[in-house]
């Protein structure tokens, strides 16, 4: 075989090898077809991120945190907590015992107004019995008075006798009145003791410490042993029936509010349905835009607070899914007519 021969072999590619400008042209459409489905997944992406939050005209929405009329549990009165009755995520009823504080100061108290109105009972029983012999003894001395009248009448005693008895009824008479002062005062007396044990028996009353509304515990503040002053707070008390978002709007969206009408509320933990809401609330005083919010325009740094309540009935049909703080978004809608997102409501 000569040397020509052998370089032709040499430079022939073998079977199944592709020639290098072959390739390069594969590489490059190769290239194109990712950069194509890149550009078009980015695309997407950013179509995605710049309309998902495009509401329906005249819909308005703006991010908040589920609240609740939050109760402070507190004592009246100063006093040592001497027991507790609940825990932190108890669920409490109106009127329900919470708490006791020590009461025996209150109690001795309590014992020493009883025998003070004791006493004034009594006083008041001998005063209407001084009083009632006055009265009779006045009786007396008005009969004997005429019958003198009638003896000076007929010549039978001198003046001096009719002056005596005048006298006597006299002195008699104010006698009685002085007894029914003594009356008037012993009743006095017996009202101010009754009043006494009664102001006694309500703060008694108000060292049972309970519940002033149906809810949850939130926080448990003190504990047994404390000590609490006048107004010390014992617990604070959540009341799950009264959950509201609330939210802020610029004046633009905030001057077509008005309390009573329809809002929407979709919570993050419930992203697939709308919770029905109504403003119960639009702030007459705008405001500069909290830290925690962010508004839909950024140039606009005033703006107004709104309340969006979820009234009871779809709190109890949610059954305890509602929890404060949770996040979400409230719609409201600037015209009547407008139809709410497409989401899925909660109703029924």
């Amino acid at each position: 075989m000569t040397d020509q021969t052998k370089d032709a072999s040499q430079t022939q590619p073998s079977s199944g090898q592709i020639p290098p400008r072959k390739s390069g042209k594969l590489w490059l459409i190769i290239g194109c077809i990712l950069v194509i489905c890149a550009g078009f997944g980015g695309f997407r992406l950013w179509h995605y991120f710049e309309h998902k939050n495009d509401l329906p005209p005249h819909i308005e929405g703006s991010n908040g945190r589920l609240e609740m009329t939050r109760f402070d549990v507190a004592a009246k009165y100063a006093g040592r907590i001497t027991d507790l009755s609940f825990h932190e995520g108890d669920v409490v009823q109106t009127g329900q015992i919470l708490a006791h504080q020590d009461d025996s100061e209150l109690r001795a108290q309590r014992d020493a107004a009883q025998a003070n109105f004791e006493q004034a009972q009594e006083s008041l029983r001998r005063a209407e019995a001084e009083q009632a012999a006055a009265h009779a003894s006045t009786g007396l001395a008005a009969q004997q008075l005429m019958h003198t009248k009638q003896m000076v009448a007929q010549s039978l005693v001198s003046d001096m006798e009719l002056q005596n008895s005048q006298t006597a009824y006299t002195t008699r008479k104010l006698s009685e009145e002085a007894s029914q002062h003594n009356v008037a005062a012993a009743k006095e007396a017996v009202k101010a003791a009754s009043a006494q044990i009664a102001r006694l028996d309500a703060n008694l009353a108000e060292m049972t410490i309970r519940a002033p509304t149906s809810g949850q515990i939130e926080y448990r503040i003190a504990e047994k042993g404390s000590v609490l002053g006048q107004g010390g707070r014992l617990a604070s008390l959540l009341d799950p029936s009264d959950i509201y978002l609330t939210v802020f709007f610029e004046s633009a969206v905030a001057g077509k509010l008005h309390v009573g009408d329809e809002a929407r509320i979709k919570l993050d933990a419930m992203n697939d349905r709308l919770v029905p809401a109504q403003i119960s609330f639009v702030s007459p005083e705008a405001q500069f835009t909290p830290k925690f919010v962010e508004t839909k325009t950024e140039r606009e740094k005033l703006v107004y607070r709104v309340k969006l309540r979820i009234m009871p009935d779809t709190v109890h049909r949610l059954g305890g899914v509602l929890k404060a703080g949770m996040t979400g978004i409230g719609y409201v809608r600037t015209e009547p007519s407008a139809q709410w997102p497409s989401l899925k409501s909660d109703r029924g």
